[in-house]
């Protein structure tokens, strides 16, 4: 397998330069999608010339679609190969003035193969694995020691292009079709709990039962409307239904019946999403949504909802203690322990007490949908 090495042409851009041609290779999935949209939209305020051509799998297109000053080229992932060849052809005789390979796959460093660029910027070799540091010829910089959020990690990209370091800010593209859409469901003036039943990974979903004990305590305790939101797999139709039987109030289920633009809208207009690790918490955060998450497979402080850390349920160190017999600290950043059971760590009476906190402390005039 062949390196490419550093072009001397690269040194030019060592200072932050305006007319910059550039290419983001990152895939998927959902959540880290929409952390790169603050990535392009930090590019775009500060490099006002910048060009951006953005290489995304086929479901990211639909959630980010419309995303402005974006050109998007889509690639088929169930269709890889033909995915790659189509891209070699419509990339032919284009170069980029930097690559941002921002995605440690072997699908996407086939993909980067395709792309010519004078710079090609990947992750640090921390972060990396299935021989990413083969397709780059720069990184990032490394972690700080106490580890740091995703979304951070990808804005270090922009510091490569010579900008100064800066927190992530989102907008995200929503049309107003899907506004009206979220507007139909969620009247202005009802505080809504959002519950996003299953993340993409079965051992990080939150058993029903317990999230149908933490509404009815949201509906009795505090007057929350509920929407229940989610896919159109049979695993979410199976909670749903489940949920729906042990809660004696209303629900307004939506679960595999609005796209991803509806779902962006519906989560701007909540109150509050409860959510395990998923893409739709992330959605929520870039939108402007509290997320209370649910962790214990994973590490909130790495892939949490950003903008929503104080709210984050953590037992990500008891499962480190019991499945990995060590604490979380002195477990590799970002290690993930998806284990059967142990999203049972959570507790119910934890969840509510988080709950209970953050009507507290957030006032309805500052949560309530507008």
């Amino acid at each position: 397998m062949r390196t490419f090495a550093t072009h001397p042409e690269s040194s030019r851009l060592s200072a932050p330069n305006s007319d910059l041609d550039l290419c983001i290779l990152r895939l998927s999935a959902l959540g880290d999608a929409s952390h790169v949209v603050a990535v392009v939209q930090r590019l775009q305020r500060d490099l006002p010339g910048v060009k951006i051509t953005w290489i995304i799998g086929k479901l990211e297109h639909k959630l980010l679609e419309g995303l402005p000053g974006v050109e998007f080229v889509e690639i088929d992932k169930k269709l890889l190969w033909q995915s790659y060849r189509g891209l070699r052809r419509q990339l032919s005789g284009r170069r980029f003035d930097a690559l941002l390979h921002m995605q440690i796959s072997l699908r996407a460093n086939l993909v980067a193969t395709a792309i010519r660029a004078r710079r090609r910027i990947g992750l640090d070799p921390a972060r990396s694995k299935d021989f990413h540091g083969l397709f780059v010829s720069e990184r990032i910089r490394p972690a700080p020691p106490e580890g740091e959020h995703v979304a951070d990690a990808l804005m270090a990209f922009t510091e490569k292009l010579g900008l100064p370091p800066a927190k992530p800010q989102w907008q995200m593209p929503i049309p107003a079709d899907a506004l009206a859409f979220a507007a139909e469901h969620l009247p202005a003036g009802d505080r809504w709990l959002g519950v996003n039943l299953c993340a993409s990974h079965a051992r990080r979903n939150w058993p029903p039962e317990r999230q149908a004990a933490l509404i009815r305590h949201a509906i009795e305790a505090h007057g929350l409307r509920v929407v229940l939101l989610g896919g159109r797999s049979e695993t979410e139709r199976q909670f749903a239904d489940s949920i729906g039987a042990l809660v004696p109030h209303p629900l307004l289920d939506l679960v595999g019946k609005d796209t991803l633009k509806q779902l962006m809208a519906l989560l701007g207009r909540l109150t509050v999403l409860l959510s395990p690790d998923s893409g739709p918490m992330h959605i929520a955060s870039a939108v402007g949504c509290p997320v209370i998450g649910l962790h214990a497979a994973s590490n909130p402080r790495r892939s949490g909802a950003y903008n929503s850390q104080a709210w984050a349920v953590d037992r990500y160190d008891d499962a480190a203690r019991k499945y990995r017999q060590r604490p979380a600290s002195e477990l590799p950043w970002g290690s993930k322990i998806e284990e059967p059971g142990v999203m049972d760590l959570i507790e119910v009476d934890e969840v509510i007490a988080m709950l209970d906190r953050f009507m507290a402390r957030t006032a309805p005039s500052e949560t309530s949908s507008t």
